[in-house]
Order: structure tokens, then C-alpha cells, then sequence
């Protein structure tokens, strides 16, 4: 079969603009579903992944005090070692990262 390459070439737009409305209201009800939406927050509270529950489990991780050389930052309130102080505002000590 011959290809006439210089005729002009149809695309979806077209073949939507020439259905009937009764073509386009059976198109519409086959692509609904009957299906009912889920909250997917809902389906994944259900789940139980092993060893998840943390009840038991105690803090095993040593908390010091903040030390002389540290203070702590009037921006973003983390603990820094002395040498990433990079400028003080009044009684407010500013690390290199808020300051940059």
C-alpha cells in the first residue's frame, strides 16, 4: 500500500473533535471505575512491620553537658564546638552556617 507522505496527518484532537456526544458519554461511563478511593494514610496504619515495636527499648546513648569550649547557636540552638563560631549579635553567639 502507497503512502501519501504530503497529505495532511490526523492526530488524537481530530478524532476527538468528530465523535458524537453519545460516542464521548460511553467513552466517559467505560472509564469510570466503581472502585471507592482509599486513604492510603488509612491502609498503612493497619500494617505491622516486625520488630517495630520500639515499647521496650531504653536510650543507650550517653547526653554530656554542653563543655567550655561549645556554645550554642542564637539561630538555629544546636551546640557548636568554639571554632565554628562565626560572629556574636549582642549575647547571641552565631555559627558559620546562620551566618552564611
Amino acid at each position: 500500500m502507497a503512502t501519501d507522505y504530503d497529505a495532511p496527518r490526523r492526530n488524537e484532537a481530530d478524532d476527538m473533535a468528530e465523535d458524537s456526544l453519545d460516542e464521548l458519554k460511553a467513552r466517559r461511563n467505560e472509564a469510570q471505575s466503581s472502585a471507592v478511593d482509599v486513604d492510603e494514610s488509612d491502609t498503612a496504619e493497619s500494617f505491622e512491620l516486625p520488630g517495630a515495636d520500639l515499647s521496650g527499648e531504653e536510650l543507650t546513648v550517653k547526653v554530656l553537658p554542653k563543655q567550655a569550649d561549645e556554645f550554642t547557636c542564637g539561630s538555629c540552638f544546636l551546640v557548636h564546638h568554639r571554632s565554628r563560631l562565626a560572629e556574636t549579635r549582642g549575647n547571641l553567639f552565631i555559627c558559620r552556617d546562620c551566618a552564611a
